[in-house]
C-alpha cells in the first residue's frame, strides 16, 4: 500500500508549507474565490456560489489547457481549415453536417436544471482567461507560437459538441455490410463475435451491395478524427523535414492504428464496486479506469469544485463543467463503456430528376439544405450544401446511381453531449437520486456504479437506446419508411442492479445483460471479449478482504487470461529444435503475468502475436479480409480448442503444428528485434514494448522541440487484454492514464493518477510531473478534506470580482 501511494513524503515536505497567495482581479466574477492547488496539480475550488464556481473551473481549465482549448473549439465548430488549410475542408463540412441544430436553452437545460447559468459560466470563464491570455500573445503556450495564431473565444455550441464521443456502431456496419456481400451473413457471424446471439444480417434486397463503399463515410469519419500537424503548418525555424516528418507520421498512423477486436478492447474501460462485507474498512469502495487514446495533455482533467450545494471531486474532460467520474460528500461513481447503438445507416433512392428527393413512403420527399461557408487558410472561402433527411446528416451521394446514404444519429436528439449530463449526477446523494440523473446521460453508452456511506452499491447502464421492432441495425437499411426507429427505451429501463447478493459489481465492456433482459431487442450485440472481467472477477470472487492497496493492484494487474488457455497447448507436443523447445519449456513454467521485466512475457505477446496473424489468414476468406479487421480472442481461443476442419484433414495435428510454428516465427522474429540473448529480451523496453505519449503536433517539428512535447519513454508491462490495459502495439497508444480509488469511510483516502499531468502547457511544472508515478503504477492522493487540502498546497489564489 505504501508503496503504491505516494504520500508520505510529500506531507513531510509541504506539512509546513504555508503559500503566498497571488491576489487576482478577474472580470465576470460575482464574489470572492479561492483556488488551492495541490502538488499533484488538482486545483480545488471554493466559490461562494455556483455561477462563480463554474465560471472559475472554465477559467482554471483554460489556463491549464489553453491549446487544447482552442483546438477543441475548432473541432466543435467546423472551423479547423480556417487554421490548416484545405486539407481539413473535409472535417469542417463533416463536423458542421453533425452540428447539434436544435433549441440550445432546451439542451443546455437537459443536463441540469440550472444547465444554461451553468454553461454560460463555464464558457465566460473560458473566454475570459482567453481575454488576459491574448493581452500579452508573447506569453502564450509555444504551440500558438509555433503556429502564429491565437485562441479565440467560446460559444456554449463548444460545450454541447459531440465531436469526441465515444458514438456508436457506425463504421462497424458499414463493414459487416461490406463482408456480408462479400462472403454471405452465415458465414460471416462464424467469424465475429456477437453476444449473446447472433443479429439478423441479411439485407435488405432493395440495397444494392455493390455500392458500399468505404467512401460513403468520409464525412463522418473526417468530423471524428484527432487533429494532426504537418510541418508546412509550423514556423519555418521550427519544422521537421519531410523525410523524418514521413516516417515519423506513418509510424505514428501504424501506432495508432487498431483492429477492430484491439478497438474493443484497448478503448473501454474498468471500474468495480464492492460492498463493505468485501472490505478491510467495511465500508464499500470503488474503482474506475477509463481507457482511450494516450495524449499529451490527457484527455482527462482532475478539479475539485467547492460551493453551497456542490462538494465534489474527481476528473472528466477540461472542456465541459462538472465532474464526470468521482465523489461527493454522499457517494461515488465511475463509467466504463455499455455497448450502445445509437446509429443506423439509410440507404435512399433520389429522384433522377431531382437528386435533393428521396423516396419515402411512396413519394418523393424533399432534403433539407443548409448552406454553410468555411473559411479556408491561404485559399477563398468554400460553400458548401449540407443535406438531410428525415433520419438525419446525407453523408454521401451516387448521383449517378440516383442514390444517397444518410445516418440517423440518437445523439443529435437534444441531450447527446458526452458526459454533460453528470452535472445531475454530481450533486445525488442516495442511489435513487444518482439513478435519476443517470436517466438524462444519453452519450456515450455507459455502465454507471455507485457506492454511498451508507454501505449501498449499484449499477444502471445508460445511453440514448433507438427501439428497433424489425431490424437489427447491424447493417444498412432502406431509408424509404419501413424501417423507422420506434422512439427510444427508458434509461431506467435498461439493465441494472442494486446491492446485489455477490456484494460486487464489475464492468469491463463485456455484456453483462442477463438471458432474461426484457427489452432484448434494444440491447446491441457488439462487445469486447471478457477477458479483463473475468481477471477482475477472479480476484475479488476469491473471497479475499480488500483494501485500498489491493484495489491498485488490480487496476494494474497484467496477468494474461488467455495465455493460460493457449499454453498448455504446447505441453504434449514434440519439437525438434532445441531452441523453440526451450521457448516452450518456459511457457509452461511460466505464471502468465506480462510483467515489463520478464522475458517469457516477450515469447508469448509475439507469439500470440503471430497465432492470430495465422488465424486470419486461415479463418477470414480472402475477399472479405479488408472488411473484417480483426478476430476477437475469445473466438480465436475456441477455435484452438475444438479445431474446425479449415485445420485440415487432421484439425488437431493442423492446430499443433500452427502453435509450434507460430511459435518458431516468433522466436525469430524476437532475434531480428532484440537480438540472440534472451536475457535482453525484457518485455518493457524501448525496443519492445514501451509508452511514448506524443504531443500532436510531435511529427512535425524539430527533434529539440519534440523532445520538450512528447513524454516518455518508459518500459510496460501488460497489453490489450489484461486488466492493466496498455495497448496495443510495441508503443503503447491506449489504455487508462486516469485512475481513481475511492473509500467511502473517509474520502481522503481515496487515491488516484492522470498522466502526463494536469497542465497542457509544456513549459508548466504540471505538464508531465505525474508521468513517472504512472508508468511504475503508482498514486498519489486524492484529498477532500479543506484540512489536508491546505497543508499541502502549492500555489493558493484569491480571486475578486473586477
Amino acid at each position: 500500500m505504501l508503496k503504491k501511494l505516494a504520500t508520505s513524503s510529500f506531507l513531510l515536505l509541504f506539512s509546513f508549507f504555508t503559500s503566498h497567495a497571488q491576489q487576482l482581479t478577474v472580470s465576470g466574477l460575482q464574489d470572492k474565490v479561492e483556488v488551492y492547488r495541490d502538488p499533484w496539480g488538482i486545483n480545488h475550488i471554493y466559490a461562494e456560489n455556483e455561477h462563480d464556481l463554474f465560471f472559475t473551473q472554465g477559467y482554471m481549465a483554460a489556463k491549464d489547457r489553453l491549446f487544447q482549448f482552442e483546438i477543441w473549439r475548432r473541432q466543435a465548430t467546423g472551423t479547423v481549415a480556417e487554421l490548416l488549410g484545405e486539407r481539413e475542408i473535409k472535417r469542417d463540412i463533416g463536423t458542421r453536417l453533425f452540428k447539434f441544430r436544435g433549441n440550445m436553452k432546451e439542451e443546455m437545460n437537459h443536463y441540469h436544471e440550472r444547465g444554461e447559468e451553468i454553461i454560460t459560466a463555464f464558457v465566460d470563464g473560458v473566454n475570459t482567461y482567453i481575454a488576459e491570455a491574448n493581452a500579452a500573445p508573447d506569453k502564450l503556450p509555444v504551440e500558438f507560437q509555433l503556429l502564429k495564431t491565437k485562441p479565440q473565444p467560446w460559444t456554449p455550441e463548444v460545450v454541447i459538441s459531440r465531436h469526441q464521443g465515444l458514438l456508436g456502431n457506425i463504421g462497424n456496419e458499414l463493414k459487416a455490410a461490406r463482408a456480408v456481400a462479400a462472403i454471405g451473413a452465415e458465414k460471416f457471424k462464424e467469424i465475429e463475435y456477437y453476444h449473446p446471439f447472433d443479429p439478423d444480417l441479411n439485407m435488405d434486397p432493395v440495397i444494392d451491395q455493390s455500392l458500399l463503399t468505404e467512401d460513403i463515410l468520409e464525412l463522418y469519419n473526417a468530423y471524428r478524427k484527432s487533429v494532426k500537424f504537418q510541418p508546412s503548418d509550423v514556423q519555418a525555424s521550427a519544422r521537421e523535414g519531410m523525410e523524418k516528418y514521413s516516417k515519423l507520421a506513418a509510424k505514428w498512423e501504424e501506432d495508432f492504428t487498431l483492429d477492430r477486436q484491439e478497438l474493443r478492447n484497448a478503448v473501454g474501460s474498468n471500474n468495480w464496486v464492492v460492498s463493505g462485507e468485501r472490505t478491510q474498512s467495511g465500508y464499500p469502495m470503488l474503482a474506475n479506469d477509463p481507457h482511450r487514446g494516450l495524449a499529451a495533455p490527457s484527455l482527462r482533467y482532475w478539479s475539485h469544485l467547492v460551493a453551497p450545494g456542490w462538494n465534489v471531486i474527481g476528473a472528466g474532460e477540461p472542456e465541459i463543467p462538472g465532474i464526470s467520474i468521482g465523489h461527493n460528500e454522499f457517494g461515488a461513481w465511475g463509467l466504463t463503456v455499455f455497448t450502445n447503438d445509437s446509429e443506423d445507416l439509410y440507404v435512399y433512392e433520389t429522384n433522377p430528376n431531382n437528386p435533393s428527393q428521396y423516396k419515402y413512403n411512396g413519394g418523393w420527399e424533399d432534403m433539407k439544405i443548409i448552406s454553410e461557408t468555411i473559411k479556408v487558410k491561404d485559399r477563398p472561402d468554400v460553400t458548401v450544401d449540407l443535406k438531410y433527411t428525415r433520419h438525419g446528416p446525407v453523408v454521401f451521394e451516387k448521383a449517378d446511381k440516383h442514390v444517397a446514404y444518410a445516418v440517423r444519429c440518437g445523439w443529435q436528439e437534444v441531450g447527446g453531449a458526452p458526459y454533460l449530463a453528470s452535472l445531475r449526477m454530481d450533486q445525488a446523494k442516495t442511489w435513487e437520486e444518482f439513478r435519476e440523473a443517470c436517466g438524462y446521460s444519453h452519450i456515450p453508452g455507459e455502465n454507471m456504479i455507485w457506492a454511498d456511506r451508507k454501505g449501498n452499491i449499484g449499477w444502471q447502464a445508460v445511453g440514448i437506446a433507438p427501439i428497433r421492432k424489425n431490424f437489427s441495425g447491424m447493417v444498412p437499411v432502406p431509408g424509404d419508411g419501413r424501417y423507422e426507429w420506434g422512439g427510444y427505451l427508458p434509461i431506467k429501463a435498461k439493465p441494472h442492479s442494486y446491492n446485489p447478493v455477490e456484494g460486487y459489481v464489475i464492468t469491463a465492456n463485456e455484456n453483462l445483460t442477463k438471458t432474461d433482459y426484457e427489452f432484448p431487442e434494444v440491447i446491441t450485440f457488439d462487445w469486447g471479449d471478457g477477458y479483463r472481467g473475468d481477471r477482475l472477477k477472479e480476484i475479488i470472487a476469491s473471497g479475499r478482504v480488500l483494501s485500498l492497496g489491493d484495489m491498485a493492484a488490480m487496476q494494474t494487474d497484467y496477468l494474461a487470461l488467455p495465455a493460460r488457455e493457449i499454453v498448455p497447448m504446447l505441453k504434449n507436443l514434440s519439437i525438434s529444435d532445441t531452441k523453440i523447445s526451450a521457448a516452450r519449456d518456459k511457457l509452461l513454467a511460466w505464471d502468465f503475468v506480462l510483467d515489463k521485466n520478464s522475458t517469457t512475457a516477450t515469447i508469448y505477446a509475439a507469439w500470440e502475436k503471430e497465432i492470430n496473424a495465422r488465424m486470419k489468414v486461415l479463418m477470414i476468406p480472402l475477399e472479405a479480409r479488408a472488411h473484417i479487421s480483426g478476430l476477437s480472442m475469445f473466438k480465436v481461443i475456441g477455435w484452438l480448442q475444438a479445431p474446425p476442419p479449415v485445420f485440415g484433414s487432421d484439425p488437431i495435428k493442423g492446430r499443433d503444428d500452427l502453435l509450434v510454428s507460430s511459435l518458431s516465427v516468433a522466436i525469430a522474429q524476437l532475434e531480428q528485434k532484440l537480438g540472440r540473448d534472451q536475457h535482453k529480451w525484457q518485455y518493457g523496453q524501448e525496443k519492445n514494448h514501451h509508452v511514448v505519449i506524443k504531443h500532436p503536433m510531435s511529427e512535425a517539428v524539430s527533434a529539440d522541440i519534440r523532445k520538450k512535447l512528447d513524454v516518455g519513454p518508459a518500459p510496460r508491462g501488460g497489453y490489450h487484454l489484461t486488466p492493466g490495459v496498455t495497448g496495443s502495439g510495441d508503443n503503447q497508444t491506449h489504455g487508462a492514464t486516469f485512475r481513481i480509488i475511492m473509500d467511502t469511510q473517509s474520502w481522503d483516502r481515496s487515491m488516484g493518477i492522470n498522466s502526463p499531468g494536469q497542465s497542457g502547457d509544456p513549459d508548466s511544472k504540471y505538464y508531465k510531473n505525474l508521468f513517472d508515478l504512472w508508468a511504475n503504477d503508482k498514486y498519489f492522493p486524492v484529498y477532500y478534506s479543506k484540512e489536508m487540502i491546505m497543508k499541502v498546497a502549492e500555489e493558493s489564489y484569491k480571486m475578486s470580482p473586477r
